[in-house]
């Protein structure tokens, strides 16, 4: 009896400590992905594990070295003994087996698969160990500043960490920068060897409007889930992280989704055209309003000057130019003062760019996008690192974005 009396008093603090550890593990965030007006937040900045949610950093400095030129999708990519070695979820890739960069992409986008990973990472940057000091780099240039990876694929280490506000921004990065290969997030299958794999994100296109990203779980993590869903023009990023269950985070990631479009004032899809594979997301497009002494831009993509609600002073487009995007507000006058005074923060790459101030719309009141542009590249995102290490939120925008 005193046995069975110690087994059940056992399960019972074991079973309470795991409940306890659940909120330690959670986060959310939801964040309109054209103004970054965050429209749901819970925990966002808390230290959790990526697990699989690696990988989207993998796959985003992929997708640079394709646009470098520094590999091809066509290329073919011998599978090392340490990449053979990694623990399941994989192909099952063995030793001096070939496989291309766009089949690594594929089975890393689509079944999250860890070999296929680590044979990406170590044709960029030699072993998993330098890419990882690329991928934490490349981190902290998209403005991601509590985020350190240690691995390709999201395998446990204890100083692996990220939050769901960085996770966030890291989506956002894809869709404005890597928009032409946003499609492999998307993908509901792959076939490799002639066994025809499903995509590990349940929602993918089973709820409205959502087209892509990516899951992950470890025991440490939880069930992580990134989301991206496009509706009527508009387009939110959702984050959960720490999920109990796969079925539980799903439910919740679903009614995260509703709310976050819900505030954007976007009515449910009831029927969905099928979404065509390969094919970028649509930008979104929202008409401007007037607003005195700001530039905006028109839904034709031209930069007007105006001024007391006339829009005659036109300003040539700097369409090969980037820009830096730092918030929404709910006054024009508030949004250029704060650009402004970002401006005179002495930052030199920013010092002499063109504000720009764009009207959006949410939940019937109009809000104002604050954007710094007409930068280069390097402008761009040197200025975003520099903001983000004084606590400034700041997104890389590429040129037409």
């Amino acid at each position: 009896m005193r046995l069975f009396l110690s087994i059940i008093l056992w399960l019972v603090l074991a079973g309470a400590a795991a409940l306890a550890d659940t909120p330690k593990r959670y986060a959310s965030i939801v964040v309109d992905a054209d103004s970054l007006e965050i429209v749901h937040a819970r925990q966002i900045d808390e230290p959790r594990y990526p697990a699989s949610l690696t990988k989207v950093m993998t796959l985003y400095l992929v997708f640079d070295a394709i646009n470098a030129g520094e590999i091809r999708l066509d290329e073919k990519l011998i599978v090392s003994a340490n990449a053979a070695r990694t623990p399941p979820v994989g192909l099952g890739l063995r030793s001096g087996q070939t496989i291309t960069v766009d089949q690594a992409i594929q089975a890393v986008a689509v079944r999250s698969s860890n070999d296929a990973a680590v044979v990406l990472a170590e044709r960029i940057a030699g072993s998993e160990d330098r890419f990882a000091l690329q991928m934490t780099q490349k981190a902290r240039e998209l403005g991601l500043q509590r985020t350190t990876f240690k691995t390709a694929n999201g395998l446990p280490h204890p100083d692996q960490k990220t939050t769901a506000r960085d996770m966030a921004k890291l989506a956002s990065a894809v869709l404005n920068h890597h928009s032409r290969y946003y499609h492999y997030f998307g993908q509901t299958e792959f076939t490799w060897k002639g066994y025809t794999r499903r995509n590990t994100n349940g929602l993918l296109h089973s709820v409205s409007g959502v087209d892509g990203f990516k899951t992950g779980f470890t025991n440490d993590s939880g069930y992580n889930l990134i989301i991206s869903a496009q509706r009527d023009g508009r387009r939110v990023i959702a984050v959960v992280l720490g999920g109990a269950s796969g079925k539980s985070r799903n439910q919740h990631m679903s009614d995260l989704v509703e709310r976050g479009f819900k505030t954007l004032n976007v009515q449910p899809v009831l029927a969905r055209a099928p979404m065509v594979v390969n094919q970028p997301p649509t930008k979104t497009k929202v008409q401007p309003q007037m607003a005195s002494a700001i530039t905006l831009r028109k839904s034709t993509g031209e930069l007007v000057q105006v001024v007391r609600g006339t829009e005659n002073i036109k300003i040539p487009q700097q369409r090969d130019q980037w820009s830096i995007q730092l918030g929404a507000f709910t006054d024009p006058v508030q949004a250029d003062a704060y650009l402004t005074s970002i401006q005179q923060s002495g930052i030199g790459e920013i010092a002499s760019a063109q504000k720009l101030v764009t009207p959006v719309t949410r939940r019937g009141a109009q809000l104002y996008r604050a954007r710094l542009t007409g930068l280069p590249s390097i402008y761009a995102h040197g200025a975003c690192q520099k903001l983000a290490q004084l606590s400034r939120d700041c997104l890389v925008i590429a040129p037409g974005g």
